[in-house]
């Protein structure tokens, strides 16, 4: 019985084992790459701390409507007992030459003149621009996940291409080598076929290493160990229909980075009104209790309550000056948001085009692998039956072998530009 036990113990780890490794065996997909790099990613996560500053400072800004409360304590030693000269008598004393004292006080702000309204709303449009550029943020990294996943792809399709032209040029040494054989071809021709062999298998080489580099600079984006195993879904070609004018109006209305500029725009409008509402009367109204040790007065502790009002009607200019500062900030991020603009608009021209060309190059990449194959097979046979030279079979591997790489850059091209399309219209 324990042997039995124990063989169902193995069985389960086995299955345990299998079901692990298929789930490693799995390909990610693109989605599950980005879920991961916002997840771990360090630049995003400082820029979710500063939208959660952001939010802070609307808290403290809204924290300035309510009442301020003050404890303060303190001990007096004078130098003289405080007294009254009265006629008759010499003098009065009218406090303790050492005296303890405390006090309690809460100030409540009636009207500021606008400053702290204007303050929360300046906050308010901090935050709202802190929080799209956290958005602009989660994009280009997205974006850069992007560009570094179809790397991954691109050098596995360039490393199959190098592989195939391996093959190739080996099944044609072979044939070289027979016909040499049979004393039907020169030597020199087996020792060039060699030698394009040997380049092939040193490209091969460099193809594999960058397909290693690819793979670690991927797995950094995710906060992986650089040496792990990837395997990734393949990426078809998004196609769009929208035509540029529409991609550019969309781009300018949803892109974060033009509303993040809006907002810091409004909320330096709002600084300066609150800054000139430092002009204003300041009406406040405070109360509480103080209690000053002294003997001689009947009632040492007093309650209080003080409506007070106060009116800065000259202060040499400087608020009008920083409120003007602030002006100025404005004017200038109002011309960086157009400037942005003009250059998102290129963005989406730039990447509208490169999706329309690699559509085209996919078409044309694709037609010409089927016809430098033919062309390969021709020149074999003839090569093979003393009608060509070998150098026509090398140049018809070499143009199969470039159509496959064509094709190959132009499917990855046409994937990544319809991600940079998203991204400059703002819809990644």
């Amino acid at each position: 019985m324990n042997r039995s036990i124990k063989v169902r113990g193995l069985l389960l780890l086995a299955a345990l084992a299998a079901a692990l490794l298929a789930g490693n065996a799995a390909a990610e997909s693109l989605q599950q790459a980005w879920d991961t790099a916002l997840s771990v990613d360090r630049g995003l996560k400082a820029s979710r701390e500063s939208s959660a500053a952001a939010a802070s400072l609307l808290e403290a800004a809204k924290s300035a409507r309510l009442p301020n409360v003050a404890l303060e304590a303190g001990y007096t030693a004078l130098g003289e007992t405080p007294a009254a000269k009265v006629d008759f008598f010499g003098q009065m004393p009218l406090a303790q030459k050492g005296s303890a004292a405390y006090r309690a006080m809460a100030t409540l702000p009636l009207y500021t003149g606008g400053r702290i309204e204007r303050g929360i709303d300046a906050a308010t449009a901090g935050m709202e621009a802190a929080r799209l550029g956290e958005s602009a943020d989660a994009q280009n990294l997205k974006l850069r996940v992007a560009d570094a996943y179809v790397s991954v792809l691109r050098a596995g399709r360039m490393l199959k291409v190098a592989e195939s032209h391996v093959t190739s040029l080996q099944a044609h040494a072979r044939d070289v080598g027979n016909l040499h054989e049979q004393g039907m071809v020169a030597k020199s021709d087996l020792l060039s076929v060699r030698v394009a062999l040997a380049d092939a298998n040193q490209r091969k080489l460099q193809v594999a290493n960058g397909l290693d580099l690819a793979r670690a600079a991927y797995n950094r984006l995710l906060g992986r160990p650089l040496d792990q195993p990837v395997s990734l879904d393949d990426l078809a070609p998004e196609a769009t229909q929208a035509q540029f004018p529409v991609l550019t109006e969309r781009a300018l209305a949803q892109r974060s980075e033009l509303a993040a500029l809006a907002r810091q725009i409004e909320a330096l409008r709002h600084q300066a009104a609150a800054v000139r509402g430092e002009t204003a009367p300041q009406v406040a109204l405070s109360g509480g209790y103080g209690y000053q040790e002294n003997r001689y007065q009947v009632h040492p502790g007093q309650w209080m309550v003080t409506l007070g009002a106060k009116w800065n009607l000259f202060d040499g200019g400087v608020a009008g000056h920083r409120a003007s500062a602030v002006e100025r900030q404005v004017a200038a991020l109002t011309e960086q948001r157009d400037e942005l603009a003009s250059i998102i608009a290129l963005q989406v021209r730039q990447t509208w085009l490169d999706v329309e060309e690699t559509r085209k190059r996919l078409i044309v990449t694709q037609s010409a692998i089927a016809q430098a194959e033919e062309n390969l097979l021709v020149a074999r046979d003839r090569y093979a039956n003393g009608l060509s030279t070998h150098t026509e079979v090398l140049d018809a591997e070499t143009l199969r072998t470039g159509s496959e790489s064509n094709h190959a850059n132009a499917l990855s091209d046409a994937a990544l530009a319809g991600l940079r399309l998203k991204r400059a219209t703002g819809e990644l």
